[in-house]
């Protein structure tokens, strides 16, 4: 991709899965990168595997302090950051009538507000340099309902609208898109789907599998180059066709 070397990147949640595989991605760019995760395991395994990372910095991003210092420090690391992948979510799988004000607080806490702070600090300091990309990683769960997952369907709408919404007042500085990932096979997914779950749900999608985590990134690596200069204020669908139709497809 042009315009992506030397570039400083933060990934959120990038210790593992899709923020793993587009950290990645941004290093064979030639890109600097930095991943920013709550977890210390998650964080000494990503740097064991990828030795070439600027660093790693911890936060919960429903934290505002911690993600204030967080972004210190990737900056202290990185001397600026110009592309941020708003990345970090949760999900947790459960029945709507189940699920608990606890459940509901930790999930928007996390997959909105976190991405609200992450977004907003990264705004300022692009606003400051007339400069930057902010990319979200939304869902095909924030345009369908999709059972069991009502606290998670909620935050993805609000990150598509939080991601418009930003485009809009932020142009013409900063850019800002959001990606929409579909089924992909993630920890996260394993965890919580057994093997005939994801039997049922690939023959379901027209492609018959998963995406993998370094398809969503070369989408993430696409939207941060100088080749998506014009792009803004879109959310990108990467789900194998899982959404092009509706009950008669499937």
């Amino acid at each position: 991709m042009r315009g992506l070397e030397g570039k400083r990147v933060l990934i959120t949640g990038g210790a593992s899965g899709i923020g793993a595989a587009t950290a990645a991605r941004f290093l064979e760019e030639g890109s600097a990168v930095c991943v920013l995760d709550r977890d210390a395991t998650g964080r000494q395994q990503i740097r064991e595997k990828l030795p070439d990372l600027a660093g790693t910095v911890a936060a919960d991003v429903s934290n505002l302090k911690q993600v204030e210092a967080a972004f210190d420090d990737a900056l202290r690391i990185m001397g600026g950051v110009d592309v941020l992948i708003n990345n970090a979510g949760i999900s947790i799988r459960h029945d709507f009538l189940k699920i608990t004000p606890e459940e509901w607080d930790k999930v928007i806490a996390v997959n909105l507000t976190g991405v609200f702070y992450m977004a907003q600090t990264a705004a300022r300091h692009m606003w400051e340099r007339a400069s930057g990309v902010i990319l979200q990683t939304a869902s095909t769960n924030g345009f369908v309902g999709q059972p069991y997952y009502a606290d998670y369907n909620a935050t993805k709408a609000g990150v598509i609208e939080l991601t418009r919404t930003m485009a809009l007042e932020l142009a013409p500085k900063v850019r800002v898109c959001a990606v929409a990932p579909g089924y992909v096979l993630t920890p996260m997914q394993r965890a919580e789907y057994t093997d005939a779950m994801l039997d049922e749900v690939n023959r379901k999608i027209p492609l018959r599998r998963h995406a993998r985590p370094e398809e969503i990134a070369a989408l993430f690596a696409f939207l941060a180059s100088d080749d998506a200069a014009y792009i803004t204020g879109q959310v990108y669908t990467i789900d194998g066709a899982e959404t092009a139709g509706g009950l008669a497809s499937r």
